[in-house]
């Protein structure tokens, strides 16, 4: 069968659950090696790509993950629509911790990463309209899964995407808020620009492991409570992909 989804799994998604008959492929790309071996399997009966982003044992820190990689061969392999995974702090009072939420809209707050595939010599420029940068249609069929699973998905909200590794100050996304952002990553950009360079429909399905430093009344950030709270976001991802894929 035609590929035609692709995963791209955040912290505490290394391997997606339930994927048979799995076959990896190592794709080699003008733009050096992604993140790791593509994961190829069927889920509901429907072939799925898998791609851990910071690598099968967390060793890619956010500004040193390969996008251009990334979304170059899972493109390569058939994939006509990406799901961004991607764990993230609230600052709006509805992204509380273990919430998943649907971005619809992306401030970049990084600097220095490679976002764009005419960045080599040689390329034509495109100038690409991002006014929209997620795939409304995707979006969309995300959110009609979470409702099939029985999950609540917030519809909507801004995505931050910051540097990292480093968590944000409390000036930091004090200053995110005014800006208008409901949440911060460190992992959305530059990957949904590729994807619509390179022609894929993506949408970012935010999992909420912790309040942004100054949010939700909390003095600090316990590591070990974002984990706890990352792992309850997580389990609910591949319902959800299996209702998207039901669906389709």
């Amino acid at each position: 069968m035609k590929l035609d989804l692709a995963i791209i799994g955040g912290t505490g998604l290394y391997a997606f659950p339930g994927l048979e008959n799995i076959r990896r492929e190592a794709v080699a790309t003008p733009f050096g090696a992604p993140s790791g071996d593509i994961v190829l399997g069927a889920l509901a009966g429907r072939p799925v790509a898998f791609l851990a982003r910071h690598g099968q044992t967390h060793t890619l820190a956010p500004h040193r993950v390969n996008y251009r990689a990334n979304i170059w061969a899972l493109h390569h392999l058939g994939a006509r629509r990406i799901v961004g995974v991607n764990a993230v702090g609230g600052i709006s009072e509805k992204m509380g911790p273990r919430v998943l939420a649907v971005p619809e809209q992306i401030i970049d707050y990084t600097h220095g990463r490679y976002d764009s595939f005419c960045d080599v010599e040689g390329a034509k420029v495109e100038h690409v309209d991002f006014t929209e940068p997620y795939s409304p249609a995707l979006r969309a069929e995300l959110i009609a899964a979470g409702r099939r699973a029985g999950i609540v998905v917030v519809d909507g909200g801004c995505y931050g995407a910051t540097q990292g590794p480093r968590l944000e100050t409390r000036a930091e996304i004090a200053r995110m808020r005014r800006d208008g952002c409901d949440l911060v990553g460190m992992t959305g950009m530059p990957e949904a620009v590729l994807a619509r360079e390179i022609g894929v429909e993506y949408a970012c399905l935010a999992l909420v492991a912790n309040w942004a430093a100054g949010c939700g009344g909390e003095a600090s950030i316990s590591l070990p409570e974002i984990y706890a709270n990352l792992e309850a976001a997580t389990a609910q991802v591949p319902p959800i992909v299996g209702a998207l894929l039901a669906g389709n």
